[in-house]
């Protein structure tokens, strides 16, 4: 049976409800499935072996199903086909090596996640496997831990095989462990890891607990770390770099064939309100979550604010954060495009936001034509000499932008800003769109201000402020969510747009302000917002420019 194949069936029947990054990747499956050039097969009898083992020797130990065998639901067969199923070509092992598997409470996962650990611990061919339940907090970790040994209890078959011994679970015949750690176990050095589970991820402050776990599986010839979570509302903590690059997996922003994210959530966050939607967050919707208990809790947040949140994060997977959010990804999104020959011989309003060395060098056109649509024309700058390390070590896609053309590379460790000076130049020379003012960070490099004066142009210095910018910022919000803004569907500024927060004063001005994990920049937005301010300070005289 080809669960993955059956799954996308019922996908694409709408007998399955799933996001849509859910059915990108399981499309995306399949289509490797199927590919005859592909580096991967697909084995269906290596895809079925943990299933088979699960459904014969698991059996539930709480609630109305203790006792009973565990029959995983059509939507775990297909998450555990992909993991175990697709191998290598060349080597004959798994191709996947790290999962995100983001779902919604209560939806079988501690179950279904310690069938996978007894698997690995057991019947996965690997001599002295090494099997971990990770957690911020022992007691988290705890908790697949004892499932696992619950089910074992319930067992006749694993009992005879698996004994419990102080601090952990051990079986003989291959002299593999299973034992559960916090991020401040003793024992997180010298370890050799076949299966890492991460549970809970979005209360993991500390990237250095994944960073030594995935390091714990380097000797290993097949390793799996499975991180699993719902949403959370700490900020800045390993879940937002893992979520992030989930969706850069899922969208095919980045390049990753050893990552298999799996994002149960909504596509929207007000699709909370429409229970044909829930089961996109909820796979396991009114057969392992009552129905009935979530109808409860969405009528009681319809008129408890206090509630709402906590329902949206654990029952949604909608990311929340102690910071004020900016614009939903559904605000930001426009996928029109334009030609910039069309805007020949036209006025434009610059923008720049400089940086030396770590964040990223922004330069922005701001157009506008009769009908007052507006049209984002950008280019990005990074020092060439760290810039392959950053594409690896920060899983940025830096490289994609550059071959995109959208991102171009200053010889040494810096910026060199004459080569910000020359865009604008080259912009007028190739297209002669002249930009009629080009507002700048008022913390610009002295010396490039005066070098753009010199070539020409009208230089406007833009203080970073809630006073200057909160009322354009203000108003680039609601042109985006009326998709008034044609950024030519930028990935790069939607990316650094995504990024965005804002701080509020009490008089409620705002500014931007980095939402997620300090790598992931803004500065696309904030040159964008420079120029903006322009645009806000001159909208009638640059109108009248335009009809002129």
């Amino acid at each position: 049976m080809n669960y993955i194949e059956q799954y996308l069936e019922e996908i694409h029947a709408g007998r399955c409800i799933v996001s849509n990054r859910v059915r990108k990747e399981y499309e995306r499956l399949y289509q490797d499935m199927t590919d005859l050039g592909s580096p991967y097969y697909f084995d269906e009898e290596k895809a079925n072996l943990p299933i088979e083992f699960i459904e014969r020797f698991c059996k539930h130990s709480k609630g109305e199903w203790a006792g009973r065998p565990v029959l995983l639901e059509l939507f775990q067969k297909a998450f555990i086909s992909a993991l175990f199923g697709f191998i290598e070509e060349d080597t004959g092992l798994r191709r996947f090596r790290e999962t995100l598997f983001y779902v919604a409470r209560k939806n079988g996962k501690s179950t279904m996640l310690s069938g996978i650990a007894l698997y690995m611990l057991i019947a996965d061919n690997e001599p002295g496997a090494e099997v971990y339940s990770v957690a911020s907090k022992k007691d988290q970790a705890r908790i697949i831990f004892d499932e696992t040994y619950n089910m074992i209890k319930q067992s006749p078959d694993l009992l005879q095989v698996v004994k419990k011994r102080k601090s952990d679970l051990y079986f003989s015949l291959t002299f593999s462990k299973m034992q559960p750690l916090g991020k401040n176990s003793d024992t997180l050095d010298g370890l050799n890891s076949h299966l890492v589970i991460m549970d809970e991820l979005h209360s993991i402050k500390d990237r250095n607990l994944y960073e030594v776990m995935q390091q714990s599986q380097s000797a290993r010839r097949q390793p799996l770390l499975v991180m699993i979570t719902t949403a959370g509302t700490v900020r800045e903590c390993i879940f937002d770099d893992m979520y992030k690059y989930a969706c850069g997996v899922c969208d095919g922003t980045i390049q990753d064939d050893r990552f298999l994210p799996i994002l149960y959530e909504l596509d929207s966050k007000k699709e909370w309100c429409d229970p044909m939607a829930w089961e996109k967050a909820n796979p396991g919707l009114n057969r392992i979550k009552k129905l009935t208990d979530l109808m409860s809790k969405v009528e009681r947040a319809k008129s408890s604010p206090r509630d709402l949140t906590g329902l949206l994060v654990k029952d949604f997977n909608v990311i929340s954060s102690i910071s004020t959010a900016w614009l939903t990804f559904d605000d930001i999104d426009n996928q029109e495009t334009f030609d910039i020959e069309n805007f020949r011989g036209m006025y434009a309003i610059g923008g720049a936001d400089l940086s030396i060395t770590t964040d990223l060098t922004c330069a922005t056109l701001l157009l506008m034509d009769k009908n007052e649509k507006r049209y984002v024309k950008q280019m990005y700058w990074l020092p060439a000499d760290n810039f392959e390390s950053r594409v690896k070590n920060e899983k940025i896609p830096y490289d994609k932008w550059y071959e995109a053309g959208m991102l171009r590379l200053c010889n040494g460790n810096s910026i060199n800003y004459s080569d910000v000076t020359a865009w604008f130049v080259e912009m007028v020379n190739q297209y002669e769109i002249v930009p009629a003012w080009v507002y700048y960070d008022s913390y610009s490099a002295k010396y490039w201000v005066e070098e753009m004066e010199k070539t020409g142009f009208r230089m406007v210095r833009c203080i970073q402020g809630a006073k200057t910018l909160s009322l354009p910022m203000q108003m680039l919000g609601a042109d985006l969510k009326a998709k008034k803004v044609n950024y030519n569907n930028s990935s790069i500024l939607k990316w650094c747009i995504t990024n965005t927060g804002i701080q509020e004063d009490r008089n409620g001005n705002i500014v931007p302000v980095k939402a997620q994990s300090p790598k992931y920049r803004i500065d696309g937005l904030a040159s964008l917002l420079d120029a903006y301010v322009g645009l806000y300070e001159h909208y009638n005289e640059y109108k009248n420019a335009i009809a002129g």
